[in-house]
């Protein structure tokens, strides 16, 4: 494999070195919390797999429900039997792929930026997409007393979460396609980028320091509840209004000496999902619940309803879009065309659909050799 160079200019490389929070999935921070409290407890007796523990890591954010509920409802410990789980939140892919790097964690739910940035950055060495969770809730919610229409977006300030995040890359690939130019690094140009954190979007849209955001749930719902508008969904500019929002990582090394256990944490995925897509009343309350649990507030309704509605959970990892979207980083000047070629590993995902009766999923001509 050729070594891929991950992002292009000194300005943009500073950038990496002084800001951890580049290339995150949502952009919430960097710090990680121990959630092993919450996680149910292995069954007593149960046999354990090749390995007594496994640390998982995903985000306390809706578009992350497969771990939230999976871990609440404990469906990935039944699957687990007496091997445990620890798991951790992340506020932020960079400190999650740390993480995964030191061996904090062994298997992760991510985004798609972060993905390509770890991959690319280790040569191919440290990570393999594994499986998919997630497609879709980005918006471009706007001021409906300044923005009317997408061509009134020219010439207003628009935040995305992070410089080079999932949701800033596609806002610049969508600028572009107007026709307008905008420098990615300072996000100045014929509309103006902030970079704020979904935190603070909310509180920066409320005193008129932003006229809008692109933006994923709930933070675009927490807009709407503050009299924004849904100007664009991203999803329609996808084929199939399908887009990959939210993957499930393993570190190779974990993956390689404990294929068994990361096939169970894989059926668990399988089995939530199929859970959350039958019982969705049922699920949207648990990911509350457990979204509670760890920031000690629960969404409301008017916030949690529309976001809920507007992301789709599922198995397939949407290997298309993932190579799409490193296009459009590269398009937007902020990454050196990458070589993805074994990214994804999907063998275990398709042993587990198999034997559900489900349809295998494709890893876009990105898979390990």
């Amino acid at each position: 494999m050729s070594a891929a160079r991950p992002l292009t200019t000194l300005r943009t490389l500073a950038v990496i070195a002084t800001l951890p929070l580049l290339l995150t999935a949502c952009g919430y921070g960097s710090k990680s919390t121990d959630d092993g409290k919450q996680t149910p407890a292995a069954a007593a007796g149960a046999k354990k797999l090749s390995a007594d523990e496994v640390k998982i890591g995903y985000f306390p954010n809706l578009t992350h429900a497969t771990a939230l509920v999976g871990v609440q409802e404990g469906l990935f410990q039944k699957e687990l039997g007496g091997t445990t789980i620890k798991a951790s939140t992340f506020n932020a892919g960079p400190s999650e792929i740390e993480a995964l790097n030191a061996g904090s964690i062994d298997i992760g739910w991510i985004g798609p930026s972060p993905s390509i940035n770890g991959y690319t950055k280790s040569n191919g060495k440290n990570l393999r997409i594994i499986g998919g969770s997630a497609s879709g809730g980005v918006k471009l919610v706007v001021n409906p007393k300044k923005i009317k229409s997408l061509q009134d977006v020219k010439g207003k300030k628009i935040a995305t979460p992070q410089l080079g995040n999932t949701q800033d890359v596609a806002f610049l690939n969508w600028i572009a396609d107007q026709g307008w130019k905008v420098d990615a690094e300072s996000g100045e140009g014929d509309v103006s980028v902030v970079r704020s954190d979904n935190k603070i979007t909310p509180d920066a849209y409320k005193s008129g320091s932003i006229d809008g955001a692109w933006v994923p749930e709930p933070t675009a719902s927490k807009l709407v509840a503050e009299g924004g508008k849904v100007l664009l969904d991203e999803s329609t500019l996808w084929p199939d209004k399908k887009f990959v929002i939210t993957d499930i990582i393993v570190s190779q090394k974990f993956l390689k000496e404990h294929p068994d256990v990361v096939e169970a944490v894989l059926r668990g995925s399988v089995k939530t999902n199929a859970w959350i897509n039958t019982n969705p009343d049922k699920a949207k309350a648990a990911a509350n619940t457990a979204l509670e649990k760890l920031s000690g507030k629960a969404l409301p309704a008017d916030v949690i309803d529309p976001a809920w509605k507007s992301i789709t959970f599922l198995d397939d990892p949407l290997a298309s879009t993932l190579n799409t979207e490193a296009e459009h980083a590269v398009k937007a000047g902020l990454l050196d065309k990458p070589d993805l070629k074994g990214i994804y590993d999907l063998t275990l995902l398709n042993k587990v659909l198999k034997a559900q009766g489900k349809d295998e999923v494709s890893d876009a001509g990105l898979g390990a050799q």
